[in-house]
């Protein structure tokens, strides 16, 4: 009988321990599953609106598996991108994005997206220490620079008349000014060393390569002040007559100003 009574509590602890480990393995209740597609997109809306760009990726992404094919889900693909790129996720938003230009080359949105890209790139830059260093774009690797400025230039060359080129060109004319900056700020880096010929090299890309920026007043200077240093005054002496004739007022001309040893944003 007492076999009997054990067989019985292990027969119920069984079923019990069935029970539990049934429940544990049940899939989670999916709320959107009654859902129309519009429902989703207005949801996802709503909580990017809402600062909420983890849950409306998620919405986004299953709005893209449900209305598969349709102008829709080409949306969903963009706003899922979007929303990466909101959620400080550079490189998750830039993958999204060129899936979306593999898949859909012809779509109306592809001045969008390339404009997208554009502004991702753009961004992905100093992260969450950039108000305390104060640091811009010319004091840092350049390569999401470049890749933001081809972005834009495929949009206004493919797209002269889209909403985004204005914009896009603004931030092209930033770029370039940028990327002279960045030339200038690497030059002035190696003349405070001593680096002299390392020093004309970077000048030269500056002054050769963005010909029409502002720094290319300081780039002559320190060409100038380069050459001088090793004793070249055939050389020294031509950038400083190409810095009288293209700059006539410039301080440097009078040694008014030196060369800066320090990042240009310290003050202190």
């Amino acid at each position: 009988m007492l076999r009997a009574k054990l067989s019985v509590v292990i027969a119920a602890v069984a079923a019990s321990l069935a029970v539990l480990l049934g429940g544990c393995s049940a899939p989670p209740v999916d709320s959107t599953a009654g859902w129309s597609p519009s429902k989703i997109y207005a949801e996802a809306k709503d909580e990017v609106a809402a600062g909420a760009y983890d849950k409306a990726i998620v919405l986004f992404e299953k709005l893209e598996g449900r209305a598969s094919g349709t102008p829709l889900a080409q949306q969903a693909q963009l706003e899922k991108a979007y929303g990466h790129y909101k959620a400080g996720e550079p490189a998750q938003a830039l993958a999204a994005i060129e899936r979306f230009l593999k898949l859909h080359p012809a779509s109306p949105a592809l001045d969008y997206a390339l404009y997208l890209k554009g502004i991702v790139n753009f961004n992905d830059d100093l992260g969450m220490f950039s108000a305390i260093t104060r640091q811009d774009m010319s004091e840092r690797d350049q390569k999401a620079a470049k890749e933001s400025f081809e972005s834009f230039k495929d949009l206004v060359t493919r797209f002269p008349q889209s909403r985004y080129t204005p914009d896009a060109n603004q931030r092209m004319a930033y770029i370039t000014n940028s990327l002279a900056d960045y030339e200038v700020h690497v030059a002035r880096y190696y003349f405070a060393r001593g680096a002299y010929l390392a020093a004309i090299n970077r000048a030269q890309v500056a002054v050769a390569d963005h010909a029409n920026t502002p720094s290319v007043e300081e780039a002559l200077m320190i060409l100038a002040k380069s050459y001088d240093a090793l004793g070249m005054n055939q050389l020294r002496d031509d950038a400083q007559r190409i810095l009288a004739k293209n700059y006539p007022q410039s301080p440097y001309l009078t040694g008014g100003v030196k060369v800066r040893t320090d990042p240009w944003w310290k003050v202190w």
